[in-house]
């Protein structure tokens, strides 16, 4: 099994209902690939570093997948047909880091430190 790091970005205008269901819909399709979701993250609404279809923002999902080559090749192919999504991209890799939280926020560090 390989293991991948997907990560999708959502439309600015898009509700946090509507992210929790882009999650379960891309969830299901990984199983339903005989995947394995490792770990999902919300790292929120974030810049972007130029617009991307007048879109300034966008909302930001991360998936630790582990599965086949043709997990990703479905993933990417429903997800190119949404009209919610701004953008995706999937790394493979060759362990995950389980550990870091790269988009917690600054206090909550300051608050682990001590």
């Amino acid at each position: 099994m390989n293991l991948y790091e997907h990560t999708i970005i959502a439309r600015q205008d898009t509700s946090p209902n509507e992210i929790k269901q882009l999650t379960e819909k891309y969830s299901k399709i990984v199983e339903k690939n005989d995947g394995e979701i490792v770990k999902t993250e919300n790292w929120g609404l974030l810049s972007l570093s130029h617009l991307i279809k007048k879109n300034k923002k966008g909302s930001y999902i991360h998936f630790k997948i582990k599965g086949k080559g043709n997990v990703i090749g479905e993933l990417e192919k429903n997800e190119a047909l949404d009209k919610k999504l701004l953008r995706y991209l999937t790394v493979k890799v060759k362990k995950f880091d389980l550990e870091a939280n790269y988009f917690s926020k600054i206090e909550d560090k300051e608050k682990k430190e001590y």
